[in-house]
């Protein structure tokens, strides 16, 4: 998919900006963190399968809910709400791609209740002195693909996730600090509604 490819690419440059003092998290840690993350934006940048890089800025909105808005020259966006992912490209002039978001590995962390240490959610766990990394799939479909997290903590703080999609490309997503953002409204994710403002 190339969401997912366009997802994988930011990762590296973020992880270089990683805090030297850090500990293993737990999974219970980083579960709890996750649930506790409603709503926050930030900045991300994105190295995509092909070696691109891209920038932006990242809405969440949890459960569910994401919009990744891309700074020139892109002209590309992509939203998730409704059970649905829906990737724009402004430069076609058409309608979005969409894909059933429980088809990404996305899907795992925009879930309602984020639990990693469910059976054969997690397939590897490591620490590397400034970051934990914890490789997670849904363990009904594995053949979904699966999305690589890497947290730095206390306090657990998400820098970066790598997705490797059903097709085996990777995308790699770096994040800034992300802040919280209370008051977000459902309408910047909703995706009919997107379609709408560019068809006027």
């Amino acid at each position: 998919m190339t969401f997912l490819r366009t997802l994988a690419a930011a990762s590296a440059v973020a992880f270089l900006a990683m805090p030297a003092a850090a500990e293993k998290l737990s999974l219970n840690a980083i579960s709890n963190y996750l649930n506790g993350l409603t709503s926050a934006k930030g900045a991300f940048t994105q190295i995509n399968d092909d070696g691109t890089i891209s920038t932006g800025t990242i809405y969440i909105k949890r459960p569910g809910k994401v919009r990744f808005e891309y700074n020139p020259p892109e002209q590309a966006l992509v939203l998730a709400y409704a059970g649905e992912v829906a990737i724009f490209d402004k430069k076609t002039g058409q309608g979005p791609d969409r894909y059933p978001l429980a088809r990404t590995p996305l899907s795992i962390i925009l879930d309602r209740n984020v639990n990693l240490a469910r059976a054969n959610m997690v397939t590897a766990q490591g620490y590397d002195g400034t970051a934990t990394t914890v490789t997670a799939q849904d363990p009904d479909h594995p053949e979904y693909g699966n999305i690589q997290l890497k947290f730095t903590g206390p306090p657990v703080q998400l820098r970066q996730w790598i997705i490797r999609d059903d097709s085996g490309s990777t995308t790699t997503v770096v994040l800034g600090d992300l802040e919280e953002a209370s008051g977000l409204s459902n309408r910047i994710f909703d995706i009919n509604a997107e379609v709408a403002k560019m068809s006027r």
